[in-house]
């Protein structure tokens, strides 16, 4: 008969960051334990619960004992086992008492084959053992295993010392209705546990394994599901949000939910005075230091009102609400302190401090890279046509609020704080804007910079710390990747693709690798970049929905610019779906086979040497075809130009059914190759269709 199972082991307040990974850890561990010695059913389900103040986890369809199992143990080879005469050896007798099988005789084993000789084996029967030991070992793995950041050291009301993650008082156990004799950090198993600490009171019986999470909700004030929390705290955010818009990062409200067993949600406000901050920094100071949750209004504009999630229900909240409004007003008055204080110096002004920045002790300091990225940005401008001047500024002010109050307390504003001080200081728009937006797109999804300035600075700026970070062999390696190198491969790739930057990454590469020519030892790593974007950039274009042979029959051609990449795939794909495809690309597959073979130069197709109709037929064909081809090729039409291919198989399908292309003759051999060359350029100008060929 199976019952529902639960464990729950009762502790002084957890780490909050980490009580998500010890509930996961700690039903992990149980359900492995139990599953590898036989004590749940194929149907069982495992429920994981943490609090503050407790771990625990539920098990369905859990056995009262394992089953008796069937061993088949190897025992010895049987030249070991039996001596000369046949008989029993010593060996054999020391190695059976070992195995617990002392008075197991010769004939009671098995003689079998293993590998290239035979070996004694005894099949025995191993009975069950009951549910109280299997747990008992599987609990003893699982508090071992736990993934704790700091074990604390604590004393038993016995005296002795213990360490585990936080002092553990209680320990529940029981399967159905029944307790399981357990023991672990000091603790014996009961079924008694404790509430809330404020709102319940005295000890909570559990009386069987399936009331557990409903026990503690109705007399505990315990909501035991880390989910279940998270979604009630969800709800009750959105509810006294009204009209505005709630800022709940997934991450903060984790945290919070592993801080409270029964949240309770209350409107707090801040002076008005406060919103004359940037509000990126009262955000942030709430959210980091206070765990709060701010409002906007529909445009996104900061409230002075803010939401707290308390761990305390009561009547009157008014101490609750007075005390957080005290706690937060310090933290706001450093926000706008620091905000006026960098306000009083400019940007500009900072600059040469930058060179008081170490960036990496082989590449220079933080105003030697501001200088690279500055040259390269003014260069990239002038490629794409952009205002040259405004590039250079932005790129040199880019980094500028590293130095600022601001920025020093809250890292995670730069850029931010860029934009907002530059714009005090009256510098160009498209410059202020540069100061956030060369930092985009920081992650997968992120809106790429919208002005000119800040999509040049951010190519720059990605570039110049590929190049240089790559030279110094700091590449990535593995899972390591220090540098974000290939966040910023995918950053470039992202500018040049979606915007459809007429840039090539050559040149781009060459002019980040030229910034440090001068730097002793410099070894310019583009062809490893190079290569490393590809990899990258197929990525990109299979996330979008292109095959695999689809992407290999672009880059096959080594593509430099990438602005009209995605259409050329655009038009390998609707070229794929013609029923003529794929006899074209088995044929273009053929035809570069062919060529690859040939090592002297092939001249220009001369109609007199033609012997056989389908090599007419074939030169004829393209001449009809070719012009409409290079017509849809120059307007950019892609898709156009690979579909005029389709009039061509019949006439490939004949020349390759009847004519011999490596003919003895050198002169009609060269022809031919020539004729097959011709169709080979037309058919790969877009893409090289042969990779679309099974």
């Amino acid at each position: 008969m199976t019952q529902t199972l639960l464990v729950e082991l009762l502790t002084e307040e957890l780490p909050p960051k980490a009580l998500d990974k010890l509930g996961a850890a700690f039903a992990a561990g149980i359900v492995n334990g139990l599953k590898s010695r036989d004590f749940l059913d194929a149907g069982s389900v495992a429920t994981a619960y943490a609090t503050p103040r407790r771990l625990a986890v539920s098990i369905t369809c859990v056995r009262a004992g394992s089953p008796d199992k069937s061993i088949r143990e190897k025992v010895l080879p049987v030249s070991v086992a039996l001596d000369a005469a046949g008989n029993a050896s010593a060996p054999l007798a020391k190695k059976l008492a070992a195995l617990g099988f002392p008075g197991v005789t010769v004939g009671e084993l098995e003689r079998a084959a293993d590998g290239k000789a035979d070996s004694f084996f005894y099949t025995y029967t191993a009975p069950g053992s009951a549910l109280h030991v299997g747990l008992q070992a599987a609990l003893d793995d699982a508090v071992a295993k736990l993934p704790i950041p700091k074990l604390m050291s604590y004393q038993r009301p016995d005296g002795a010392t213990v360490q585990f993650v936080r002092p553990a008082h209680r320990l529940v156990a029981l399967h159905g209705t029944s307790t399981v004799p357990l023991a672990v950090l000091g603790l014996s198993s009961g079924i008694a546990t404790l509430g809330h600490r404020f709102l319940s009171d005295g000890d909570i019986s559990i009386t069987d394994a399936d009331s557990y999470a409903a026990t503690l909700e109705v007399k505990g004030k315990v909501i035991v599901s880390v989910s279940a929390r998270k979604e009630k705290i969800r709800a009750a955010l959105q509810d006294k949000a009204g009209d505005d818009l709630v800022l709940m990062p997934e991450a903060l409200l984790d945290e919070v939910a592993a801080l409270v067993e029964w949240p309770v949600v209350y409107e707090c406000n801040f002076e008005h005075a406060f919103l004359s901050v940037p509000q990126e920094c009262l955000i942030l100071t709430m959210q980091t230091n206070q765990k709060y949750f701010a409002l906007t209004d529909r445009h996104g504009k900061l409230r002075s009102r803010f939401l707290i999630v308390s761990n305390l229900e009561t009547a009157d909240p008014q101490h609750i609400i007075g005390g957080n409004e005290r706690v937060v007003r310090p933290r706001l008055s450093d926000a706008k302190f620091f905000f006026e204080q960098d306000k009083k110096k400019t940007l500009e002004s900072r600059l040469p401090l930058l060179a008081n920045v170490v960036y990496h002790n082989k590449l220079g300091t933080q105003a030697e890279r501001s200088a690279r990225v500055a040259a390269l940005a003014r260069n990239i401008a002038h490629m794409l046509g952009y205002d040259s001047a405004l590039a250079e500024r932005g790129a040199l002010l880019a980094k500028a609020d590293l130095l600022t109050d601001m920025v020093g307390e809250f890292p995670e504003l730069q850029g931010i704080m860029g934009t907002y001080y530059a714009r005090h200081d009256g510098e160009h728009e498209e410059i202020a804007l540069a100061a956030s937006e060369h930092y985009q797109p920081r992650f997968a999804g992120d809106a790429l910079p919208a002005t000119n300035t800040g999509t040049v600075v951010a190519l720059a700026d990605k570039l110049e710390t590929l190049v240089g970070i790559w030279s110094i062999g700091l590449q990535p390696t593995g899972d390591k990747d220090p540098f974000a190198l290939r966040r910023h491969a995918l950053g470039v790739l992202r500018m040049l693709l979606e915007k459809r930057l007429p840039l090539s990454i050559s040149s781009l590469l060459a002019g980040a690798a030229g910034l440090f020519a001068a730097r002793p030892g410099f070894k310019d790593p583009s062809i490893e970049v190079t290569v490393f974007m590809l990899e990258r950039l197929r990525g990109i274009l299979r996330e979008r929905g292109f095959s695999p042979n689809e992407v290999e029959a672009v880059l096959a051609q080594n593509p430099d610019r990438l602005d009209d990449i995605v259409q050329r795939l655009d038009a390998v794909k609707a070229f794929a779906e013609l029923p003529e495809s794929e006899s074209l690309a088995a044929a273009n597959k053929r035809i570069t086979n062919i060529l690859k073979k040939t090592e002297l130069a092939i001249g220009a197709v001369s109609e007199s040497l033609f012997q056989e109709a389908a090599e007419r037929e074939l030169f004829a064909a393209i001449g009809r075809v070719q012009p409409e081809a290079d017509a849809a090729f120059a307007r950019g039409d892609f898709t156009g130009t690979l579909k005029t291919l389709a009039q061509l198989r019949d006439g490939v399908d004949a020349f390759f059914n009847g004519v011999m292309v490596m003919a003895d003759d050198a002169a009609l051999r060269n022809n031919r190759l020539a004729l097959l060359s011709s169709l080979h350029a037309m058919m790969n100008r877009v893409a090289d269709i042969s990779k679309l060929a099974a």
